[in-house]
């Protein structure tokens, strides 16, 4: 059997779903919005799943965990309106206390499961202390959930059918092999970053330095078949 080649990148017609995985609220609009919208300009599929609701990441003296967490995942429904996503789902887990466990792998086969992509958009989980720890732990624990945990019926039959997975795109890593030129879809990337208001200090700071930014996504391309 010959083997598959590998995806082009986001206007691959092959790609007619694709899943998000990723730790906190804004994760996807810094890294991949323009990825996401690329894929969600030509209809396809793209399902968001957040790993926590980033109930830690304020400097605010009066914030409680609960409120940032609510404002947070309002933040990232209104972001994933603006990138056309399709299901949003937060699991909730505790910011900055995301480990590699089998509960969390369980919980991501299920995901995968019901989204069924052919593509998996997640952190690289390689490139070690530089990475926020959540990031790390859900770059990996999302791959192995797609290979083998989502593929092989054995594994949580309870989750419904077996799904695989074709490919991984791995963000925030380096060697990147696909490179998707962003520039069309900057504005509106900008635009969704901007709606998590509760973590962008001076927006017109934030619009202009990423203006002037070369206007890519890259991603380390691994095949899961």
């Amino acid at each position: 059997m010959a083997k598959r080649s590998k995806f082009s990148g986001p206007d691959d017609p092959r790609v007619r779903r694709a899943l998000c995985i990723v730790a906190h609220p804004d994760d996807i609009d810094f890294f991949c919005a323009g990825t996401v919208l690329r894929l969600t300009g030509r209809r396809a599929l793209v399902d968001f799943v957040l790993v926590t609701s980033g109930d830690k990441g304020s400097h605010e003296p009066e914030a409680t965990s609960a409120e940032l967490a609510a404002t947070r995942e309002r933040e990232q429904l209104a972001a994933a309106t603006v990138l056309g996503a399709g299901r949003v789902e937060f699991l909730r887990h505790p910011d900055a206390e995301v480990v590699e466990s089998l509960e969390l792998r369980r919980e991501l086969v299920r995901e995968i499961r019901r989204s069924r992509p052919e593509v998996l958009l997640t952190f690289d989980p390689t490139p070690g202390y530089r990475q926020h720890p959540d990031h790390r732990a859900v770059g990996r624990v999302a791959l192995d959930a797609a290979w083998p945990c989502a593929r092989d019926r054995l594994w949580y039959p309870e989750l419904g059918a077996p799904h695989e997975t074709a490919e991984a795109w791995l963000f925030a890593g380096t060697g990147a092999g696909l490179v998707v030129d962003v520039r069309d879809e900057l504005e509106e990337k900008i635009r969704a970053r901007l709606l998590h208001r509760s973590q962008t200090g001076s927006p017109a700071a934030l619009r202009a330095r990423w203006r002037r930014m070369a206007g890519e996504e890259q991603f380390v391309q691994v095949d899961l078949r």
